[in-house]
Protein backbone atom coordinates (compact mmCIF):
# COMPACT_ATOMS: atom_id res chain seq x y z
CA UNK A 1 0.00 0.00 0.00
CA UNK A 2 2.77 2.52 0.90
CA UNK A 3 4.93 2.45 -2.34
CA UNK A 4 0.89 2.79 -4.43
CA UNK A 5 0.81 6.13 -2.29
CA UNK A 6 4.24 6.78 -2.80
CA UNK A 7 3.82 6.81 -7.04
CA UNK A 8 1.03 8.74 -6.84
CA UNK A 9 2.59 11.47 -4.51
CA UNK A 10 5.67 12.04 -6.00
CA UNK A 11 3.48 12.82 -9.70
CA UNK A 12 1.51 14.86 -7.77
CA UNK A 13 5.30 16.40 -6.67
CA UNK A 14 6.25 16.31 -9.60
CA UNK A 15 4.06 17.69 -11.79
CA UNK A 16 3.29 21.02 -9.35
CA UNK A 17 7.32 21.22 -9.49
CA UNK A 18 7.32 21.20 -13.49
CA UNK A 19 4.39 24.06 -13.24
CA UNK A 20 5.53 25.87 -10.36
CA UNK A 21 9.16 26.33 -12.17
CA UNK A 22 10.08 29.41 -14.32
CA UNK A 23 9.84 28.65 -18.25
CA UNK A 24 13.14 28.69 -19.68
CA UNK A 25 11.93 30.24 -23.01
CA UNK A 26 11.55 33.17 -21.10
CA UNK A 27 14.59 35.61 -20.05
CA UNK A 28 16.34 35.20 -18.27
CA UNK A 29 16.49 31.50 -19.55
CA UNK A 30 20.24 30.80 -18.62
CA UNK A 31 18.95 30.68 -15.27
CA UNK A 32 15.75 29.53 -15.71
CA UNK A 33 17.34 26.74 -16.96
CA UNK A 34 19.49 26.23 -13.99
CA UNK A 35 16.97 25.94 -11.64
CA UNK A 36 14.75 23.03 -13.70
CA UNK A 37 18.34 21.28 -14.21
CA UNK A 38 18.65 21.62 -10.80
CA UNK A 39 15.31 20.33 -9.28
CA UNK A 40 13.42 18.14 -12.16
CA UNK A 41 16.30 15.83 -13.13
CA UNK A 42 15.63 13.08 -10.47
CA UNK A 43 15.42 12.39 -6.94
CA UNK A 44 14.26 10.59 -4.27
CA UNK A 45 11.86 13.32 -3.25
CA UNK A 46 12.12 11.87 0.24
CA UNK A 47 10.81 15.06 1.98
CA UNK A 48 7.81 15.95 -0.25
CA UNK A 49 7.37 12.01 0.31
CA UNK A 50 7.43 13.21 4.41
CA UNK A 51 5.28 15.74 4.38
CA UNK A 52 3.21 14.02 2.46
CA UNK A 53 2.66 10.80 4.74
CA UNK A 54 2.69 12.94 7.96
CA UNK A 55 0.05 15.18 6.46
CA UNK A 56 -1.87 11.25 5.69
CA UNK A 57 -1.07 10.57 9.14
CA UNK A 58 -3.22 13.99 10.55
CA UNK A 59 -6.02 13.63 8.37
CA UNK A 60 -4.88 16.65 5.95
CA UNK A 61 -6.44 17.48 2.54
CA UNK A 62 -4.11 16.73 -0.46
CA UNK A 63 -4.22 20.06 -1.32
CA UNK A 64 -3.26 21.38 1.47
CA UNK A 65 -0.17 19.61 1.10
CA UNK A 66 1.32 20.37 -2.04
CA UNK A 67 2.78 24.01 -1.15
CA UNK A 68 4.96 22.58 1.86
CA UNK A 69 6.00 19.74 -0.50
CA UNK A 70 7.27 21.76 -3.39
CA UNK A 71 8.78 24.35 -0.82
CA UNK A 72 10.79 21.66 1.15
CA UNK A 73 11.89 20.10 -1.87
CA UNK A 74 12.70 23.39 -3.36
CA UNK A 75 14.87 24.35 -0.54
CA UNK A 76 16.27 20.89 -0.67
CA UNK A 77 17.47 21.40 -4.32
CA UNK A 78 19.04 24.83 -3.87
CA UNK A 79 20.91 23.20 -0.80
CA UNK A 80 22.38 20.62 -2.88
CA UNK A 81 22.81 23.32 -5.77
CA UNK A 82 25.11 25.31 -3.64
CA UNK A 83 26.61 22.27 -1.53
CA UNK A 84 28.21 21.38 -4.60
CA UNK A 85 30.26 24.07 -5.41
CA UNK A 86 33.89 24.57 -5.30
CA UNK A 87 34.17 26.49 -2.66
CA UNK A 88 31.96 23.86 -0.59
CA UNK A 89 32.16 20.05 -1.95
CA UNK A 90 33.37 20.67 -4.98
CA UNK A 91 31.84 17.80 -6.78
CA UNK A 92 30.73 17.57 -10.82
CA UNK A 93 27.81 14.55 -10.34
CA UNK A 94 24.25 14.77 -8.56
CA UNK A 95 22.10 12.69 -9.66
CA UNK A 96 23.41 11.29 -12.14
CA UNK A 97 23.73 14.33 -13.88
CA UNK A 98 26.42 17.36 -14.22
CA UNK A 99 25.97 19.50 -11.14
CA UNK A 100 24.66 23.13 -11.68
CA UNK A 101 28.10 24.93 -11.76
CA UNK A 102 29.36 22.51 -14.18
CA UNK A 103 26.32 22.36 -16.83
CA UNK A 104 26.46 25.97 -16.49
CA UNK A 105 28.63 28.25 -14.50
CA UNK A 106 29.62 29.25 -10.90
CA UNK A 107 27.65 32.19 -10.94
CA UNK A 108 24.87 30.87 -12.40
CA UNK A 109 24.88 27.71 -10.27
CA UNK A 110 24.78 30.48 -7.12
CA UNK A 111 21.79 32.70 -8.56
CA UNK A 112 19.93 29.20 -9.45
CA UNK A 113 20.24 28.25 -5.61
CA UNK A 114 19.24 31.61 -4.34
CA UNK A 115 16.24 31.79 -6.63
CA UNK A 116 15.10 28.21 -5.86
CA UNK A 117 15.11 29.22 -1.56
CA UNK A 118 13.11 32.81 -2.63
CA UNK A 119 10.55 30.31 -4.67
CA UNK A 120 10.17 27.48 -2.15
CA UNK A 121 9.08 30.76 0.12
CA UNK A 122 6.50 32.60 -2.43
CA UNK A 123 5.08 29.16 -2.98
CA UNK A 124 4.46 28.92 1.01
CA UNK A 125 3.40 32.17 0.76
CA UNK A 126 0.32 31.04 -1.07
CA UNK A 127 -0.84 27.47 0.67
CA UNK A 128 -4.56 26.98 0.72
CA UNK A 129 -4.22 26.74 4.82
CA UNK A 130 -5.66 29.78 7.35
CA UNK A 131 -3.62 32.21 8.09
CA UNK A 132 -2.06 31.18 11.42
CA UNK A 133 -1.00 27.49 9.68
CA UNK A 134 0.70 29.36 6.99
CA UNK A 135 2.61 31.52 9.41
CA UNK A 136 3.67 28.30 11.34
CA UNK A 137 4.32 26.67 8.34
CA UNK A 138 6.78 29.53 7.10
CA UNK A 139 8.22 29.62 10.45
CA UNK A 140 8.92 26.29 10.09
CA UNK A 141 10.87 26.03 6.78
CA UNK A 142 12.82 29.31 7.71
CA UNK A 143 13.75 27.90 11.28
CA UNK A 144 15.09 24.62 9.54
CA UNK A 145 16.80 26.44 6.68
CA UNK A 146 19.12 28.95 8.73
CA UNK A 147 21.53 28.92 10.94
CA UNK A 148 20.03 26.76 13.17
CA UNK A 149 19.04 24.23 11.09
CA UNK A 150 20.52 23.47 7.19
CA UNK A 151 22.89 26.35 6.82
CA UNK A 152 24.49 26.51 10.55
CA UNK A 153 24.95 22.55 10.07
CA UNK A 154 26.67 23.00 6.56
CA UNK A 155 29.11 25.68 8.23
CA UNK A 156 30.03 23.37 11.27
CA UNK A 157 30.68 20.38 8.55
CA UNK A 158 32.79 22.92 6.59
CA UNK A 159 34.71 23.30 10.45
CA UNK A 160 35.19 19.67 10.75
CA UNK A 161 36.51 19.09 7.46
CA UNK A 162 40.46 17.89 7.71
CA UNK A 163 39.54 17.83 11.52
CA UNK A 164 37.37 14.80 11.18
CA UNK A 165 39.18 12.93 13.80
CA UNK A 166 38.93 14.94 16.34
CA UNK A 167 35.35 15.89 16.83
CA UNK A 168 33.28 13.86 19.20
CA UNK A 169 30.33 11.48 18.48
CA UNK A 170 27.89 14.03 20.24
CA UNK A 171 29.14 17.24 18.20
CA UNK A 172 28.87 14.89 15.15
CA UNK A 173 25.34 14.15 15.77
CA UNK A 174 24.47 18.07 16.55
CA UNK A 175 25.84 18.44 13.08
CA UNK A 176 23.60 16.25 11.04
CA UNK A 177 20.77 16.92 13.20
CA UNK A 178 20.72 20.23 11.97
CA UNK A 179 22.83 19.73 8.56
CA UNK A 180 20.38 17.04 7.62
CA UNK A 181 17.71 16.36 10.30
CA UNK A 182 16.56 19.94 10.99
CA UNK A 183 14.78 20.11 6.79
CA UNK A 184 13.68 16.30 7.40
CA UNK A 185 11.66 17.56 10.85
CA UNK A 186 10.44 20.23 8.79
CA UNK A 187 9.24 17.89 6.36
CA UNK A 188 7.05 16.02 8.62
CA UNK A 189 5.77 18.78 11.29
CA UNK A 190 4.86 20.61 8.08
CA UNK A 191 2.73 17.70 6.62
CA UNK A 192 1.34 17.16 10.32
CA UNK A 193 0.10 20.98 10.73
CA UNK A 194 -1.60 21.13 7.73
CA UNK A 195 -3.67 18.34 9.60
CA UNK A 196 -3.93 20.36 12.11
CA UNK A 197 -2.17 18.09 14.77
CA UNK A 198 -2.14 17.88 18.39
CA UNK A 199 0.90 19.24 20.03
CA UNK A 200 1.58 15.38 21.58
CA UNK A 201 1.39 14.37 18.10
CA UNK A 202 3.19 16.97 17.09
CA UNK A 203 5.87 15.69 19.45
CA UNK A 204 5.59 12.35 18.77
CA UNK A 205 6.48 12.85 15.29
CA UNK A 206 9.34 14.82 16.12
CA UNK A 207 10.87 11.93 17.72
CA UNK A 208 10.47 10.13 15.01
CA UNK A 209 11.92 12.56 12.62
CA UNK A 210 14.61 13.34 14.23
CA UNK A 211 15.49 9.57 14.64
CA UNK A 212 15.05 9.75 10.39
CA UNK A 213 17.34 12.29 9.71
CA UNK A 214 20.16 11.01 11.87
CA UNK A 215 19.82 7.47 10.23
CA UNK A 216 19.37 9.47 6.69
CA UNK A 217 22.54 10.84 7.24
CA UNK A 218 24.46 7.53 8.74
CA UNK A 219 23.37 5.92 5.92
CA UNK A 220 24.71 8.66 3.28
CA UNK A 221 27.93 7.98 5.16
CA UNK A 222 28.01 4.56 4.87
CA UNK A 223 27.04 4.04 1.49
CA UNK A 224 29.84 6.76 0.48
CA UNK A 225 32.49 4.08 1.21
CA UNK A 226 30.40 0.76 0.15
CA UNK A 227 28.32 2.43 -2.73
CA UNK A 228 29.98 3.04 -6.72
CA UNK A 229 29.10 6.68 -8.23
CA UNK A 230 26.93 4.99 -10.66
CA UNK A 231 24.07 3.56 -8.65
CA UNK A 232 24.79 6.86 -5.94
CA UNK A 233 24.23 9.13 -8.72
CA UNK A 234 27.33 11.13 -7.16
CA UNK A 235 30.77 10.75 -6.67
CA UNK A 236 31.69 8.30 -4.13
CA UNK A 237 34.35 7.80 -1.87
CA UNK A 238 34.52 12.01 -1.50
CA UNK A 239 34.26 11.64 2.35
CA UNK A 240 37.22 9.90 3.08
CA UNK A 241 39.24 11.77 -0.21
CA UNK A 242 38.27 15.21 1.62
CA UNK A 243 39.13 14.26 5.01
CA UNK A 244 34.98 15.10 6.54
CA UNK A 245 33.35 13.92 9.26
CA UNK A 246 31.62 10.63 9.38
CA UNK A 247 30.31 8.00 11.00
CA UNK A 248 32.19 5.44 9.72
CA UNK A 249 35.32 7.29 10.08
CA UNK A 250 34.34 8.14 13.52
CA UNK A 251 32.95 4.96 15.31
CA UNK A 252 33.57 2.62 12.43
CA UNK A 253 31.73 0.76 10.72
CA UNK A 254 30.28 -1.66 12.64
CA UNK A 255 29.61 0.40 15.38
CA UNK A 256 27.70 2.64 12.86
CA UNK A 257 25.48 -0.07 11.51
CA UNK A 258 24.49 -0.52 15.08
CA UNK A 259 23.61 3.36 15.55
CA UNK A 260 21.69 2.26 12.24
CA UNK A 261 19.44 -0.35 13.40
CA UNK A 262 19.20 1.74 17.26
CA UNK A 263 17.81 4.63 15.07
CA UNK A 264 15.41 1.99 12.99
CA UNK A 265 13.88 0.93 16.73
CA UNK A 266 13.20 3.86 17.77
CA UNK A 267 11.35 5.39 14.59
CA UNK A 268 8.73 2.13 15.23
CA UNK A 269 8.79 2.52 18.67
CA UNK A 270 7.90 6.18 18.00
CA UNK A 271 4.92 5.34 15.07
CA UNK A 272 3.77 2.50 16.67
CA UNK A 273 0.77 4.48 18.74
CA UNK A 274 -0.57 5.53 15.50
CA UNK A 275 -1.22 2.07 14.27
CA UNK A 276 -1.61 2.21 10.35
CA UNK A 277 -2.09 5.57 9.89
CA UNK A 278 1.66 5.53 10.61
CA UNK A 279 2.18 2.76 7.85
CA UNK A 280 3.70 5.51 5.02
CA UNK A 281 5.87 6.92 7.46
CA UNK A 282 7.01 4.02 8.79
CA UNK A 283 7.75 2.79 4.86
CA UNK A 284 9.95 5.93 4.76
CA UNK A 285 12.00 5.68 7.55
CA UNK A 286 12.57 1.86 6.16
CA UNK A 287 14.13 3.03 2.82
CA UNK A 288 15.74 5.59 4.42
CA UNK A 289 18.07 2.77 6.13
CA UNK A 290 18.10 0.12 3.50
CA UNK A 291 18.59 2.58 0.04
CA UNK A 292 21.49 1.72 -1.99
CA UNK A 293 21.62 5.54 -3.19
Amino acid sequence: MPESLFEGWRARVDAALSSALPDPATPPSRLHAAMRHAVLLGGKRMRPLLVHASGHLSGAEAGTLDAPAMAVELVHAYSLVHDDLPCMDDDALRRGQPTVHVAFDDATAVLAGDALQALAFEVLAHAPVDAATRVELLRTLASASGVSGMCGGQALDLDATGNGHVISLEALKRLHAMKTGALIRAAVRMGALCGHADVATLETLDRFARALGLAFQVRDDILDIEGDSRTLGKTAGKDEAQAKATFPALIGMAASRCLLSDLAATMDDALSPFGEAGAPLAALGRLAIERDR
